[in-house]
């Protein structure tokens, strides 16, 4: 996608986009920061991931000199410790707030670099970011998305590059590993990403090894297998239902291992234990669509934005978990594919009514999705079939997708430059 400094400049509402980006930022961070702000029926501490899980962990290597992922097995890749570490240099008392410092000075990051492309691509992601709510700054998600968006930015010219970014923001959260096998997919300079990946990852295990990680610098691949079923996933909505209709051995409870709210009922733990298979054959099926679209001519560009939105929309709809953040993974491959096609425009706008959907069950009226409330759990159900909708609109288009196709599928940093220089 084409673009410069200059040619942004040119273009109105850049000083109102920066005075949204940070009104979104100040507002999201006071909901998570100021108790009782998000409502009677929402989750009271919109922020605890970080307030109470992240800050225990730092605080346990304070205290014991075991630090997560490297003297103790742990949940997350091993960069995602970085994050949590640095928030702590004041103390438990300025936990939080240096948390939300550091995210929007990631996003203003992003913000930049987004800008230098293209202003639309801009606004869609800090309207995304208001649509979302607290979650798109307040969990380790948000460390991971601003890396992300500037590895998706630089695909096109410097793949080297975009292949380390995309691999440090994997190390933090794993689903920016979707974008990479996507430019793998694609032939996006294959032998660029493989050693943008090696050289980052040889780095970070050889930090970790030498710390005295061992196993655990792998630890996180097999760490969500065992958990059960989530209230906010998809599958869960069958047994969801059952608790609303009162059907015996259907409920809802926490589990104090997962610190999770999660379902019980006839069944869920033989589909919980099935969801990783089903999960590896919706993946598997988005890159064989990708590979035949490769195969029938398809543009590179256009098999990498579908492959990449393909990947991290499986890795929602069919996952077992479905935290509300796990939405924050959807603005990289929508970024990517709004810089290379017109075609997005429909999962764009998707994804903001997702998460808008989000917000509402997460953190505004939460207790009511614990409780079972039968109009809030149908909120839920939209969203979580939105989130199958666009799945199967990803793998339509890659059936789809063919040379003449592509060439009506004007990009949009063309449409910007024609525009500008007329």
């Amino acid at each position: 996608m084409r673009g410069s400094t200059g040619t942004v400049r040119r273009l109105p509402g850049i000083p109102v986009l920066v005075g949204a980006f940070v009104l979104v930022h100040v507002g999201l961070g006071l909901l998570g920061l100021v108790p009782g702000l998000v409502g009677p029926f929402a989750d009271p501490t919109p922020f605890g991931d970080v307030t109470g899980v992240y800050r225990f962990w730092i605080d346990t290597w304070h205290a014991q000199g075991r630090l997560v992922g490297i003297d103790t097995a742990w949940v997350y890749p091993l960069l995602a410790v970085v994050p949590m570490l640095l928030a702590s240099v004041a103390g438990d008392g300025a936990y939080a707030l240096l948390w939300v410092l550091l995210v929007t000075l990631l996003d203003a990051g992003a913000l930049v670099l987004l800008l230098r492309r293209d202003l639309r691509l801009a606004w869609w992601w800090v309207v995304f970011t208001a649509c979302l709510g607290p979650v798109a700054i307040g969990r380790i998600d948000a460390v991971a998305v601003p890396v992300a968006l500037a590895g998706v930015l630089a695909v096109s010219t410097r793949p080297t590059l975009a292949a380390v970014l995309l691999s440090i923001a994997t190390w933090i959260k794993v689903w920016p590993a979707a974008v990479l096998a996507a430019m793998l997919v694609a032939g996006r300079r294959t032998a660029a990403v493989i050693t943008g990946v090696a050289l980052t990852s040889a780095v970070v295990i050889g930090v970790a090894v030498a710390l005295g990680a061992g196993r655990n610098v792998f630890s996180f691949i097999a760490a969500q297998t065992g958990r059960g079923l989530q209230i906010e996933a998809p599958v869960t909505g069958l047994w969801l239902i059952d608790v609303v209709l009162g059907l015996p051995g259907a409920s809802v409870y926490y589990d104090r291992d997962i610190l999770t709210f999660q379902v019980a009922g006839e069944g869920v733990q033989a589909i919980s234990e099935a969801m990783t298979a089903v999960l590896a054959i919706g993946v598997l099926v988005v890159v064989v669509l990708a590979v035949v679209a490769r195969l029938r001519g398809a543009a590179d560009g256009e098999v990498l934005a579908l492959t990449a939105l393909g990947l991290v929309s499986a890795f929602v709809a069919l996952n077992k978990v479905g935290s509300p953040q796990y939405l924050t993974w959807f603005a990289a491959p929508v970024v990517l594919g709004l810089a290379t096609t017109r075609r997005f425009r429909f999962p764009a706008i998707l994804v903001l009514v997702m998460a808008l959907l989000t917000q509402l069950v997460y953190p505004w009226c939460y207790l009511l999705v614990i409780d079972a409330v039968p109009w809030m759990i149908g909120v839920l159900e939209l969203r979580n079939l939105l989130e199958l909708v666009l799945l199967a609109w990803t793998m339509g288009a890659l059936l789809r997708a063919h040379p003449g196709a592509l060439e009506r599928a004007e990009p949009i940093a063309d449409l910007e430059a024609d525009r500008v220089g007329s």
